[in-house]
C-alpha cells in the first residue's frame, strides 16, 4: 500500500440475527444469518455466521469464532476463544465453495473449555471438553475429553 492510500475499515455488525427472548449480546460482535435461542448469552468479540445456530440456555463467552453450519444445543458453555473450523482445507487451501464445507453438530449440556479448536464433528449430550483441547473426531460416548487430539479422559 502506497502512504498516500487510506486502508478501507469495516466495523462489526448484527444482520439478520433471529433472537429468542431475553438473549444478552455484548458488542461488538459480528453476528449475520444465525439463530440464537432464548436466554442465551453472546460475549463481546464474538462472530457467528450465517447458517450457525445456538440453542436455549448457552453462553458463548469471548472472542469464539462459530463458523457456518455449526449447531450447538441447549444449555452449552463456549468457554473464551474457542474456535470451530467447517473447512478442512482438503486442496491444501481454503475452499471458496460452500459446498466442501462441513457441518459441526454439538448436543445439549456440552462445556467446551477455552481455545479449544473444534474441526466438523458430532459430540454427543453432556461432554465436557477440556481447555486447549482439539475435537478431530466425534465424541459419542458422555464424558470428559482432553488434549490434542481430544480422547476420552473419563466417563460421566
Amino acid at each position: 500500500m502506497n502512504r498516500s492510500e487510506s486502508p478501507s475499515f469495516g466495523h462489526a455488525q448484527m444482520v439478520e440475527v433471529q433472537c429468542g427472548k431475553e438473549v444478552r449480546i455484548i458488542k461488538p460482535c459480528n453476528l449475520y444469518g444465525c439463530s440464537i435461542g432464548d436466554h442465551s448469552f453472546i460475549g463481546p468479540f464474538v462472530e457467528i455466521q450465517s447458517k450457525a445456530s445456538i440453542g436455549k440456555n448457552s453462553r458463548i463467552q469471548s472472542h469464539c469464532f462459530v463458523c457456518s453450519l455449526v449447531e450447538i444445543g441447549d444449555s452449552c458453555f463456549v468457554g473464551h476463544g474457542v474456535t470451530f473450523v467447517n473447512d478442512l482445507f482438503k486442496d491444501g487451501k481454503p475452499s471458496k465453495d460452500e459446498r466442501d464445507w462441513l457441518p459441526t453438530k454439538i448436543g445439549n449440556e456440552v462445556s467446551i473449555g477455552s481455545g479449544s479448536t473444534i474441526l466438523p464433528v458430532k459430540i454427543c449430550d453432556g461432554c465436557v471438553v477440556g481447555a486447549g483441547s482439539v475435537v478431530v473426531r466425534d465424541l459419542t460416548v458422555r464424558g470428559v475429553y482432553a488434549g490434542n487430539p481430544a480422547k476420552l479422559i473419563r466417563e460421566i
